[in-house]
């Protein structure tokens, strides 16, 4: 069995570095590379149909622009590079997204970057390295 790492991706240097671990351990097992990129977007909302309309339009808009912008380039770069890759990009709370992404697709280990940022938001809230650290539902690396 090979192993897949679901990588979670934002366009940050520290994504990438994320993704070369992750693209290294499955080179070196055999494995293949999931990217993941979740967009946060609030599930609470009162709006009128209209405006619920409006959103489902600047919604799609979003998934288009990350996969132009963040997804596409990357699977471009590591099908060069001979790194059998998956994508998939979806709305939700990064970590539990993130988690369940990973466990639907069969998954072996999830890998993110940690940015280093210790700002008061996640003091309050909670980073999505600890969120996920602590619910993930398969091995979880963290890439300084």
């Amino acid at each position: 069995m090979s192993d897949k790492f679901a990588v979670g991706i934002d366009g940050s240097d520290a994504s990438k570095r994320a993704l070369d671990f992750a693209v290294a351990r499955a080179k070196a097992q055999g494995g293949t590379v999931l990217l993941v990129h979740v967009l946060e977007w609030s599930p609470y909302s009162f709006l009128t149909p209209s405006e619920l309309e409006e959103r489902h339009k600047r919604r799609q808009e979003e998934l288009d622009r990350a996969s132009a912008w963040v997804v596409t380039p990357l699977v471009d770069a590591l099908k060069k590079d001979g790194v059998a890759v998956e994508t998939v990009i979806k709305y939700g709370h990064i970590a539990d997204t993130l988690a369940e992404v990973a466990e639907a697709n069969g998954a072996t280990q999830i890998v993110i970057g940690r940015n280093g940022h210790s700002s008061i938001g996640s003091r309050v809230f909670g980073s999505v390295a600890g969120s996920l650290v602590q619910t993930s539902p398969v091995p979880c690396t963290i890439v300084p």
